[in-house]
């Protein structure tokens, strides 16, 4: 268990740092730096201190509700002989599709590493298909994929909701804050590459809408190409939220709205159909859990 979870938690339960650092058999000045580490970490102020009393402030409770189940999660790994302090580290390989690999799991496993260094992870990335290509050929146990194929002999959980947007370069000066599904059909569109779940998506949705050619200029296998590429061009691209959101902050990058369209969708936990693994669903809950903490 985290130290800093398990520091956390004591001094939630007694409000008092005295009292916590009695327990936990540290000195006060210790107690006191780790939870000032935490705040520091998360960019919050988790207890009000006053000259006799702390108390927890709404976002102390809202991390102690979390730090909670955290900590109820490694506890189960433990005693199911997974995962103790003496045990060999314990290994996940992990299929992950591009958008996901790159920029939404790596600070999820930052977080569950921080908990417990006998936890690795070795990551495997590739596109939708590449994917559940792997776990259908026993190369992988288990993966994180977008969007869901009708292959029955895989089986897919619910991670997180996704939105694919439009986008392109804040210097295009052709660019309009809306524009029509028919001018859609028009302006230069950059592509992600055939076996991509984003396109997948984005051509389901266009047939659903009737809407049956784009002005491809380009075909380019990852986001951070097309980023690259936009910038350099007065061209657009569909791209996950997830994807854009720090070149949105950095004003690099600006969304077009599409009147009357939207491209939804699921990123979805996948393994083989019959596979059953008290390990993958123990790491499955890690994952949901450390991702809303």
């Amino acid at each position: 268990m985290n130290y800093k979870l398990k520091t956390f938690i004591k001094v939630a339960q007694y409000s008092s740092f005295t009292l916590a650092s009695k327990e936990l058999n540290i000195s006060q000045p210790a107690v006191s730096k780790t939870i000032s580490k935490l705040e520091e970490e998360y960019n919050t102020t988790f207890f009000n201190r006053s000259r006799n009393s702390i108390s927890l402030t709404n976002e102390g409770k809202i991390f102690l509700d979390y730090a909670y189940k955290i900590t109820e999660l490694f506890e189960e790994l433990k005693n199911s002989f997974l995962l103790n302090e003496e045990s060999v580290s314990l290994e996940f390989n992990i299929g992950l599709s591009t958008t996901i690999a790159t920029y939404v799991i790596p600070k999820v496993l930052a977080k569950i590493q921080q908990n417990s260094n006998n936890i690795k992870f070795n990551i495997i990335s590739g596109n939708t298909k590449d994917i559940e290509h792997k776990i259908l050929n026993q190369e992988l146990e288990f993966g994180i994929v977008e969007g869901k194929s009708s292959n029955q002999l895989l089986r897919y959980s619910k991670f997180i909701k996704d939105e694919i947007v439009l986008v392109t370069s804040t210097n295009n000066s052709n660019s309009k804050s809306s524009i029509s599904k028919k001018e859609l059909s028009e302006i230069p569109y950059v592509s992600r590459e055939v076996g991509s779940g984003t396109r997948e998506v984005i051509e389901e949705t266009l047939k659903k809408n009737n809407i049956t050619t784009l002005n491809r200029v380009i075909t380019l296998n990852n986001t951070e190409a097309i980023e690259q590429y936009l910038h350099y061009s007065n061209s657009y691209a569909l791209l996950s939220i997830h994807a854009v959101t720090e070149k949105l902050i950095q004003n690099k990058l600006k969304i077009v709205d599409i009147k009357g369209l939207s491209f939804e969708r699921e990123f979805d936990f996948v393994c083989r159909t019959n596979y059953q693994s008290k390990k993958m669903d123990l790491l499955y809950k890690l994952i949901k859990t450390n991702y809303n903490f």
